[in-house]
């Protein structure tokens, strides 16, 4: 026979055996679901970056950090997690809770390019990550060696025409973002260019500067105390428009090269299965941060523009930019 319970004793001893069960829960390792937006609060999110300290990306990361931290109202930090050009870092980032307490600061090469030439890339950025919000975007600069006969771009092509092969451009590698953007330069303009790979924009630039090759492509904020200082000559910015650091040089598009606008961004990334509530509120945040004046102030003077949209925008950016390194990089050889 059956009987109610309504024993006062009963259901204390009843909440003292849940509470039991919970920590013993606990004790063996079960995980007991939260609420994603419960998770976060108050806890430290990690910005994972997939370069070495002290790199143009974790530059970035490391003055975006504090101001989405305080935005979020909860501690911000960067990780650094380098490895196979970024891409060990987004895989971490594939594997992490949806929580959003392990966020990718993405560099736009690790998504768009390296996917086609990476033979380290173990995901897919276009499925395996949830686009959150962009942060900024840039371009790069073709700047050529002082003592060269031609001083625009339209000289330089009248002279790459007439003297197919024998003009050298530097890269910071093969399949670096500036060694595709002098591919796709070659092809848009219909010349033949040699390109020489070093390891790095450092030493690629030295080259420019000694002339040991005549030119090659680098982001405007590395670029640009070289060109300040007269030891570079800049002839175009790589984006459809004119970059706010150097206003004084036009962009490809200007000069006559058609379907050419190449540019690079930072973006932030969670893992899948974030929920909608969790997107919007890291995403308000995100644009909020980059209304910060400081950061606004220090970033446009390093050649960056700030890209506050939502993470639709940025996917959409992204599988364009991407289909679009594919055909610049089919049939290309990669070592």
């Amino acid at each position: 026979m059956k009987f109610p319970i309504h024993s006062r004793g009963r259901r204390a001893g009843l909440r003292a055996a849940a509470a039991t069960l919970w920590g013993l829960a606990v004790t063996v390792g079960v995980q007991v679901q939260m609420p994603a937006q419960a998770q976060t609060a108050g806890a430290t999110v990690k910005l994972i970056v997939g370069y070495a300290a002290g790199g143009p990306v974790d530059s970035a990361a490391r003055v975006f950090a504090p101001v989405l931290g305080r935005e979020l109202g909860q501690p911000v930090v960067v990780e650094n997690r380098a490895g196979a050009a970024g891409a060990v870092a987004g895989q971490s980032v594939v594997r992490a809770q949806p929580n959003g307490l392990e966020m990718y600061f993405a560099a736009s090469p690790t998504m768009t390019i390296s996917p086609h030439v990476l033979k380290a890339m173990t995901f897919d950025p276009l499925k395996d990550l949830t686009p959150l919000a962009p942060i900024l975007s840039y371009a790069n600069v073709l700047v050529i060696n002082q003592n060269q006969p031609f001083k625009t771009l339209p000289e330089l092509v009248a002279h790459a025409k007439a003297h197919p092969g024998q003009l050298a451009y530097g890269s910071a590698g093969m399949g670096a973002s500036n060694h595709l953007s002098g591919e796709l330069f070659a092809r848009r303009a219909g010349l033949s260019l040699n390109h020489v790979p070093y390891k790095g924009n450092a030493p690629a630039m030295t080259d420019v500067m000694g002339g040991q090759i005549q030119m090659m492509f680098d982001i405007v904020g590395g670029a640009k105390a070289h060109i300040d200082g007269g030891k570079v000559r800049p002839l175009a910015v790589t984006s459809k428009e004119r970059n706010p650091a150097l206003p004084q040089v036009p962009s490809m598009a200007e000069l006559g090269i058609r379907d050419y606008d190449i540019g690079g961004w930072y973006g932030l990334y969670g893992p899948l299965g974030m929920s909608a509530d969790l997107v919007q509120r890291i995403g308000a945040a995100s644009t909020r941060a980059l209304q910060d004046a400081e950061l606004r102030a220090r970033w446009i003077a390093q050649g960056y523009v700030l890209w506050a949209g939502g993470p639709q925008e940025l996917a959409e950016r992204m599988r364009r930019e991407h289909a679009l390194w594919a055909e610049v990089t089919k049939g290309m050889a990669f070592e």
